[in-house]
């Protein structure tokens, strides 16, 4: 019944934009924060930015920082991720994690199935 619906990957060139998108479905998406992770090949998965649930706060890993946006729009239960300047590094599977928190405690947490994301000339 919960679902995470990726969409948006693909191949782009260096210096390139890419718009991710998941829609949610099948829970309370206001109450929680969302995030996106991604993991290259032969790498570890880390997190790349994430979002409050009503918005009012984000983080971002510094080697997207300032490329890299990511935002909300609770009236669709979706969350998105904008890309920019895309770098060959970028490239990796990008994931979408729902994460429910309550005082700092970790309740529930849903993910996506992940998209290709390919930077390459």
């Amino acid at each position: 019944q919960v679902q995470l619906v990726e969409s948006g990957g693909g191949l782009v060139q260096p210096g390139g934009s890419l718009r991710l998108s998941c829609a949610a479905s099948g829970f309370t998406f206001s109450s929680y924060a969302m995030n996106w992770y991604r993991q290259a090949p032969g790498k570890e998965r880390e997190l790349v930015a994430g979002i409050s649930g009503d918005a009012g706060t984000t983080s971002y890993a510094h080697s997207v920082k300032g490329r890299f946006t990511i935002s909300r729009d609770n009236a669709k239960n979706t969350v998105f991720l904008q890309m920019n300047s895309l770098n060959p590094e970028d490239t990796a599977v990008y994931y979408c994690n729902a994460e429910f928190r309550m005082f700092g405690f970790r309740r529930d947490q849903y993910w996506g199935q992940g998209t290709q994301v390919t930077v390459s000339s």
